[in-house]
């Protein structure tokens, strides 16, 4: 109900602010994306067999989907989202920015992650909400101008701050020399893989998609920030 809902009211405010054909390539890319990993075989493979499918779902959630769909927003759009009450604090950086690092490290704890996992209709839903949550929060201090702007030194920085926070869980995952969470010890094998095979491979594509992202992300910010500065200088005497 989620997905559809979000579809159904970035349609109507799209009729009414308009929308690139860009934006809203970002939005569907982001609906697509939400569908992909909960409807889809992805999300039966996540649940009941695989950490590295579990894994990528939760990146999807926490992170691909929160973007394309913060992206997807238009000015207009974002600054009817920004009156709503609490918007202003929830997206300030210094609130959006622990939230979503405090909820990563939360539900990746061993005993909430095995719960949320032994609960598929109750608890699992509510730890994939908490994500896609977290992930619109992080993101929209670094994609919209209200309700405050931030510079793109200050972007840059907060998208760094972000990447070296929340890598630990994934490199964790990669080096622990033995199964962390009990329930994928005791799931059915695919693939052939071990439960310490698989644990490694989330943890390290994990890390891996993190440093791609939150890179691309902050390599933009940074180069946009040495133009200001470049725009900025004096210009050398003739």
């Amino acid at each position: 109900m989620v997905v559809p809902g979000l579809a159904g009211m970035y349609a109507l405010a799209a009729r009414k602010h308009g929308a690139s054909p860009l934006r809203q390539l970002a939005f569907a890319a982001g609906v697509v994306l939400l569908l992909a990993v909960t409807i889809t075989p992805i999300h039966t493979l996540g649940v009941e067999r695989l950490l590295l499918v579990h894994l990528l779902q939760n990146v999807v959630l926490a992170e691909w989907a929160p973007l394309l769909l913060v992206l997807g927003l238009t000015p207009a759009m974002a600054a009817s989202v920004a009156e709503v009450p609490g918007v202003r604090t929830l997206t300030h950086p210094a609130v959006a920015l622990p939230l979503w690092v405090g909820n990563y490290i939360v539900w990746h704890l061993p005993p909430v992650y095995d719960a949320a996992l032994r609960s598929p209709h109750s608890l699992l839903h509510l730890e994939h909400a908490c994500y896609l949550a977290t992930g619109l929060l992080l993101w929209w201090p670094v994609v919209h101008d209200t309700p405050r702007r931030l510079g793109s030194a200050t972007r840059a920085a907060y998208v760094f701050g972000a990447f070296l926070l929340a890598s630990p869980i994934g490199l964790v995952l990669a080096l622990v020399p033995e199964p962390i969470y009990g329930f994928y010890e005791d799931a059915p094998r695919t693939w052939g893989l071990s439960a310490i095979t698989d644990q490694q491979l989330a943890g390290v594509t994990m890390a891996l998609e993190q440093a791609f992202v939150f890179f691309a992300v902050f390599a933009v910010f940074f180069a946009r920030f040495l133009a200001e500065q470049d725009a900025e200088a004096p210009s050398p005497a003739g």
